[in-house]
């Protein structure tokens, strides 16, 4: 039924821990991600719900599995913790999908393991629930991110500010190997284990860097182009992650771990949603900061491997993290210069961006309306009350309209082409995080899970217009905003 192959495994055994995922005495399932079953080639058709309940519980392995709890280290809010790892998640294995990519499975929430430190390795419903709504929205939008396969009610309670019920996420992901992977064994001192993970993950992700004459400096350039598209490409959607240490930040460039992450209402730089970033270090605005504070903690994990001395590494580090914000910038004014139907990033452009989100801020203007109304407002004669609304009929956004029109001319594509393109890229319907608390609430008040199954099949056509389901476009009522949203453990 599944073809694993698992090569993480075949590493030396001080990457990881071999454990099983602790049996759960009452499991039921809640949801599977069917087009993701077929994609990963998964042969699950067969199997009754109470089978797919305990295989994605643990309860039941499958042939070739290969369970196994990784290392990693990490710094959180720029504090550096050197034993950290899988502490309630164990990887199944890997799996070679119907595209010929290497995909691994894991179960979150699987119970402890020896990097579970103090906690209790399980996870409970709420965050299970946050991160398969928030992971798959993300992929429809075109986010590189990990995937969530199934989700599975194991029958037990989960201390956290209360009792809480259990679950189990299975997630998907092109690896889960971290920044905070290299800093575990460089912070050793074991530089072999830092050049055997090096080389594993060129194999596996930037197999190009091979044939490059400097195949550590090619690895650490391509892992800063893929987090500056990353960043760059979330951060047009409005979305935060919440806490981006070291250990949640992905070497394939995939978002990993929606825990305290929310989508932006309000467009305001400085927003903050986890209730743990009393500081605001992750605030939306900083993103691309500590992106680039993060790779500069993964370089200095590599530098044994990328000059002849500390020095020369120093030099090449600087260097490489002077130029991630060139790459990001780059990026993210071609992700906002689309959003706003150019055809290319001019100099024009980025200001006119700038002067958008300036007078998004000073209106508290909602993020993603205030793009999805915009293409509606092309031609002069447009009916603008949508948009107006947003900026109280403002005299200054009928200035800017006029000189964002202007371009929208001189590039002399037909309008209903530069509307098609606005659509496609600028979503209407994102998870709301009064949406998203909404299908958690029913499902641990009342163990009912159709919200959570209509804002996910609602998530699955963000650019679509969707009238029947046009109140889950609008923001949240002054009575139903969520100021805070928590880590699941």
């Amino acid at each position: 039924m599944v073809n694993f192959d698992n090569s993480y495994a075949r590493l030396p055994e001080i990457f990881f821990e071999r454990i099983k995922p602790a049996p759960v005495k009452d499991t039921n399932l809640i949801r599977l991600n069917w087009a993701l079953a077929q994609e990963l080639g998964l042969d699950l058709k067969s199997r009754s719900d109470q089978d797919l309940a305990d295989i994605f519980s643990g309860n039941s392995l499958l042939p070739g599995s290969e369970p196994i709890a990784m290392a990693y280290a990490g710094h959180q809010f720029g504090n550096f913790v050197p034993h950290l790892g899988d502490g309630r998640a164990i990887l199944l294995g890997e799996v070679i999908d119907r595209n010929g990519k290497r995909r691994d499975i894991q179960l979150k929430g699987s119970g402890q393991t020896r990097f579970s430190r103090s906690g209790d390795g399980k996870a409970a419903l709420g965050p299970v629930i946050r991160e398969f709504i928030l992971s798959e929205a993300m992929h429809a939008m075109g986010v590189p991110t990990t995937r969530s396969l199934a989700a599975v009610m194991t029958g037990e309670t989960v201390l956290r500010e209360r009792e809480l019920p259990g679950a189990i996420l299975t997630r998907v992901a092109s690896s889960h190997i971290r920044i905070g992977t290299f800093e575990f064994f460089a912070a050793r001192e074991n530089w072999e284990g830092v050049k055997r993970l090096a080389d594993y993950v060129i194999d596996r992700h930037y197999p190009k860097a091979q044939l490059s004459q400097r195949p550590y400096i090619s690895l650490y350039e391509s892992v800063i182009e893929a987090q500056a598209h990353l960043i760059a490409k979330w951060m047009s959607i409005g979305f935060i992650h919440g806490v981006m240490n070291t250990d949640n930040m992905t070497v394939s460039g995939e978002t990993i771990d929606y825990g305290p992450c929310a989508f932006m209402d309000e467009y305001n730089p400085a927003t903050v949603y986890s209730s743990i970033d009393h500081s605001g270090r992750y605030a939306f605005g900083n993103q691309a900061v500590i992106a680039q504070w993060n790779l500069r903690i993964f370089g200095a994990s590599l530098y044994r491997l990328l000059g002849p001395d500390e020095k020369r590494a120093a030099e090449i580090i600087n260097e490489q993290c002077s130029l991630f914000l060139d790459k990001f910038n780059l990026f993210w004014n071609h992700e906002m210069a689309r959003k706003l139907g150019l055809a290319e990033c001019q100099k024009q452009a980025v200001t006119l961006v700038q002067d958008y989100l300036e007078l998004m801020h000073r209106h508290d203007a909602d993020f993603t309306l205030s793009f999805r109304y915009l293409s509606d407002a092309i031609e002069e004669r447009a009916d603008l009350r949508n948009l107006e609304r947003l900026f109280a009929n403002d005299s200054d956004l009928h200035q800017w309209l006029r000189r964002w029109r202007e371009l929208l001319t001189i590039d002399g594509r037909p309008f209903s082409e530069i509307r098609h393109n606005m659509r496609a890229v600028n979503p209407g319907y994102i998870p709301r995080n009064h949406r998203v608390q909404q299908s958690i609430e029913a499902a641990i008040d009342c163990g009912d899970f159709s919200k959570m199954n209509l804002l996910l099949e609602i998530l699955e056509r963000p650019y679509e217009d969707q009238p029947e389901n046009g109140e889950y476009m609008l923001p949240p009522k002054s009575e139903e905003h969520v100021l805070q949203t928590f880590c699941g453990t």
